[in-house]
């Protein structure tokens, strides 16, 4: 037998499994989606709506660990933290991370 013969009596391959293939796709996206992406939106959100509402006197805990009191928080998206009597530190907004009655009821 040559080559050629044995080529023409292959079988083709079974109809439909192109559709099967994209439909589990869409089914493991749509998993991924719920169990992975939506919750890491959920706690993004949390935190912009916590940061939103800092203010003067609240305790905070910056992303370094330091632990102060909130002085001032000026526009341009720095935060002034009093770490100490009369020791003040300036850090970006977004390194404020979490209230120190949020750090102690998450324990």
């Amino acid at each position: 037998m040559n080559v050629l013969s044995v080529l023409l009596q292959a079988q083709e391959p079974p109809k439909g499994a192109g559709w099967q293939t994209i439909l589990m796709m869409v089914l493991i996206f749509a998993v991924f989606y719920f169990f992975m992406i939506r919750p890491q939106q959920k706690r993004q959100k949390e935190i912009r709506k916590q940061r939103e509402s800092m203010k003067p006197g609240d305790k905070v805990v910056t992303s370094g660990g330091i632990y102060g009191k909130i002085r001032d928080i000026k526009d341009d998206g720095t935060v002034t933290i009093e770490i100490a009597e009369n020791v003040r530190i300036k850090v970006d907004k977004s390194s404020v991370f979490l209230s120190v009655q949020d750090v102690q009821q998450q324990k």
